[in-house]
Protein backbone atom coordinates (compact mmCIF):
# COMPACT_ATOMS: atom_id res chain seq x y z
CA UNK A 1 0.00 0.00 0.00
CA UNK A 2 2.50 2.62 0.62
CA UNK A 3 6.52 3.03 0.13
CA UNK A 4 8.03 2.42 3.45
CA UNK A 5 10.75 5.25 2.54
CA UNK A 6 7.94 7.72 3.26
CA UNK A 7 5.85 8.60 5.87
CA UNK A 8 2.19 7.57 5.61
CA UNK A 9 0.14 9.70 6.93
CA UNK A 10 -3.58 9.83 7.39
CA UNK A 11 -6.56 12.42 7.41
CA UNK A 12 -9.66 11.52 9.26
CA UNK A 13 -12.96 13.29 9.19
CA UNK A 14 -16.91 12.26 9.71
CA UNK A 15 -17.90 12.11 5.89
CA UNK A 16 -14.34 12.43 4.21
CA UNK A 17 -15.79 14.42 1.75
CA UNK A 18 -13.99 17.95 1.99
CA UNK A 19 -11.40 18.92 5.16
CA UNK A 20 -9.81 14.98 5.14
CA UNK A 21 -9.55 14.60 1.05
CA UNK A 22 -8.29 18.42 1.40
CA UNK A 23 -5.68 18.02 3.40
CA UNK A 24 -5.04 14.51 1.57
CA UNK A 25 -4.19 16.00 -1.53
CA UNK A 26 -2.19 19.13 0.05
CA UNK A 27 0.06 16.99 1.76
CA UNK A 28 0.82 15.01 -1.38
CA UNK A 29 1.19 17.43 -3.87
CA UNK A 30 3.54 19.58 -0.87
CA UNK A 31 4.82 17.28 0.53
CA UNK A 32 4.48 14.10 -1.15
CA UNK A 33 8.16 12.88 -1.62
CA UNK A 34 8.51 12.85 1.83
CA UNK A 35 4.75 11.54 3.20
CA UNK A 36 1.91 9.26 1.46
CA UNK A 37 -1.29 10.70 2.01
CA UNK A 38 -4.80 8.99 2.97
CA UNK A 39 -8.35 10.00 3.79
CA UNK A 40 -10.92 8.37 5.55
CA UNK A 41 -14.45 9.08 7.43
CA UNK A 42 -16.09 7.52 10.30
CA UNK A 43 -18.07 7.33 7.32
CA UNK A 44 -17.74 7.34 3.82
CA UNK A 45 -19.53 9.61 1.84
CA UNK A 46 -18.47 11.10 -1.65
CA UNK A 47 -16.07 13.94 -1.77
CA UNK A 48 -17.51 17.37 -2.59
CA UNK A 49 -17.94 19.04 -5.89
CA UNK A 50 -16.36 22.44 -4.72
CA UNK A 51 -13.68 20.59 -2.44
CA UNK A 52 -12.25 19.44 -5.82
CA UNK A 53 -12.74 22.76 -7.29
CA UNK A 54 -11.73 24.65 -5.01
CA UNK A 55 -8.70 22.43 -5.08
CA UNK A 56 -8.01 22.61 -8.17
CA UNK A 57 -7.60 26.61 -8.21
CA UNK A 58 -4.36 25.92 -6.59
CA UNK A 59 -3.11 23.43 -8.33
CA UNK A 60 -3.93 20.26 -6.89
CA UNK A 61 -6.18 17.44 -8.48
CA UNK A 62 -8.59 15.94 -5.93
CA UNK A 63 -11.51 14.57 -8.42
CA UNK A 64 -10.13 11.64 -8.70
CA UNK A 65 -9.89 10.76 -4.91
CA UNK A 66 -12.82 8.59 -2.96
CA UNK A 67 -14.74 8.74 0.15
CA UNK A 68 -13.31 5.78 2.31
CA UNK A 69 -14.59 4.18 5.68
CA UNK A 70 -11.45 4.62 8.14
CA UNK A 71 -12.14 0.80 8.62
CA UNK A 72 -9.76 0.31 5.50
CA UNK A 73 -6.88 1.37 7.08
CA UNK A 74 -7.53 0.26 10.97
CA UNK A 75 -5.14 -3.05 10.20
CA UNK A 76 -2.44 -0.76 8.41
CA UNK A 77 0.96 0.68 9.48
CA UNK A 78 0.03 4.18 9.66
CA UNK A 79 2.86 6.71 10.78
CA UNK A 80 0.61 9.95 11.86
CA UNK A 81 -3.53 9.76 12.11
CA UNK A 82 -4.80 13.33 12.28
CA UNK A 83 -8.24 13.88 12.75
CA UNK A 84 -9.56 16.91 11.30
CA UNK A 85 -12.96 17.18 12.97
CA UNK A 86 -14.12 16.92 16.76
CA UNK A 87 -16.37 14.47 15.78
CA UNK A 88 -13.64 12.50 14.25
CA UNK A 89 -11.59 12.93 17.19
CA UNK A 90 -14.69 11.70 19.59
CA UNK A 91 -15.21 8.47 17.39
CA UNK A 92 -11.67 7.39 15.75
CA UNK A 93 -10.47 4.12 17.52
CA UNK A 94 -7.35 3.60 18.54
CA UNK A 95 -4.93 2.89 15.54
CA UNK A 96 -2.74 0.45 17.34
CA UNK A 97 -0.16 0.46 14.37
CA UNK A 98 0.07 4.07 14.64
CA UNK A 99 3.26 6.05 15.77
CA UNK A 100 1.11 9.36 16.30
CA UNK A 101 -1.95 10.95 16.78
CA UNK A 102 -2.79 14.32 16.20
CA UNK A 103 -5.72 16.68 16.22
CA UNK A 104 -6.46 20.06 14.31
CA UNK A 105 -10.10 20.91 13.81
CA UNK A 106 -11.41 22.67 10.94
CA UNK A 107 -14.61 24.06 10.33
CA UNK A 108 -16.86 22.65 8.25
CA UNK A 109 -17.13 24.15 4.81
CA UNK A 110 -20.28 22.57 4.29
CA UNK A 111 -22.38 24.19 6.58
CA UNK A 112 -22.21 27.32 5.29
CA UNK A 113 -26.01 27.83 4.05
CA UNK A 114 -25.90 31.37 1.90
CA UNK A 115 -24.85 32.11 -1.52
CA UNK A 116 -22.81 29.82 -4.08
CA UNK A 117 -20.20 32.55 -3.81
CA UNK A 118 -20.38 32.73 0.53
CA UNK A 119 -20.51 28.63 0.17
CA UNK A 120 -17.25 28.80 -2.29
CA UNK A 121 -15.29 31.11 0.07
CA UNK A 122 -15.52 29.11 3.01
CA UNK A 123 -14.11 26.06 1.11
CA UNK A 124 -11.28 28.47 -0.37
CA UNK A 125 -11.10 29.85 3.42
CA UNK A 126 -11.02 25.56 5.08
CA UNK A 127 -8.77 25.31 2.32
CA UNK A 128 -5.89 27.68 2.84
CA UNK A 129 -6.06 27.06 7.09
CA UNK A 130 -5.05 23.36 6.27
CA UNK A 131 -2.59 23.67 3.99
CA UNK A 132 -0.83 26.51 6.79
CA UNK A 133 -1.48 23.86 9.13
CA UNK A 134 0.48 21.17 6.88
CA UNK A 135 2.89 23.86 6.36
CA UNK A 136 3.70 24.28 9.83
CA UNK A 137 3.56 20.88 10.95
CA UNK A 138 5.33 18.66 7.95
CA UNK A 139 7.00 21.91 6.32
Amino acid sequence: MNDRSKKCVLFLCTHNSARSQMAEGLLRGRYGDQYEAFSAGTVATRVKPMAIEVMAEVGIDISNQTSKALGVYLDRAIDVVITVCDSAKETCPIFPNSGKQLHCAFRDPSDIESSIDARRQAFRDVRDQIGDWIDETFG
